[in-house]
């Protein structure tokens, strides 16, 4: 509380009743925040040359959500797009989930996945859609060295991935293999398998020697 005071922002101690009653999960930790939004526009993000980007695309789970902006946190990546009829990213679980990622890079809010796939496209970024149906896998688009280029990854919903429209608006779509009985991959899986292979790709031409 000290450090949070010294910081010059306002603290107030409450009962646990009402912390009871403002937090939204059963066993609060004790802290709420009162924080602005910290969302950018679109061309924010395009004008700092990014490399490695996510758009989610009608994206319903928060939790899920949430998971995904974490990881491409944790792989370094340059911004996260929730487009329109994505979840909000200010949603509780999201934030949660987030794990603090929500506040360490860019993030675009509303805009229509067609728009960003424009603009990282303008900007230099190629655009893979992720979509357990495609032909191409994603060891054949790492062998071809494709992922160490700038680029842009799409993905779509947890039931029923990617509607065709937005798949058009890929340069490719790729499926992570499953080599196993498992049906699918579950979106932020998916997602973390993909953003890694993306970050090992750049981290490698980067890599002296």
């Amino acid at each position: 509380m000290a450090a949070v005071a010294a910081t010059g922002a306002p603290v107030h101690e409450i009962s646990g009743e009402l912390m009871a009653e403002l937090a939204q999960t059963v066993t609060p930790q004790g802290l709420l925040a009162v924080c602005p939004f910290i969302d950018v526009p679109l061309s924010s993000l395009t004008r700092t040359s990014p490399a490695l980007v996510v758009i989610l695309a009608n994206v319903r789970d928060p939790g899920n959500a949430g998971t995904v902006l974490r990881t491409a946190d944790a792989a370094g990546a340059d911004g996260v797009i929730f487009a329109d009829a994505t979840v909000d990213p200010y949603n509780s679980k999201c934030v949660r989930s987030s794990a603090g990622s929500l506040f360490h890079l860019p993030l675009v809010v509303g805009v229509p996945a067609g728009e960003a796939v424009g603009a990282l496209r303008a900007a230099g970024l190629a655009v893979l859609a992720a979509d357990g149906r495609a032909s191409l896998g994603l060891a054949e688009v790492e062998r071809a060295g494709r992922l160490r280029r700038p680029t842009a990854w799409l993905f779509g919903n947890e039931a029923w991935g990617l509607p065709a429209d937005l798949v058009r608006l890929a340069d490719d779509t790729v499926a992570v293999p499953i080599y196993g009985r498992a049906e699918s991959l579950n979106l932020a899986a998916a997602a973390a398998v993909c953003l890694y292979s993306s970050a090992r790709a750049r981290h490698e031409v980067a890599a002296p020697g």
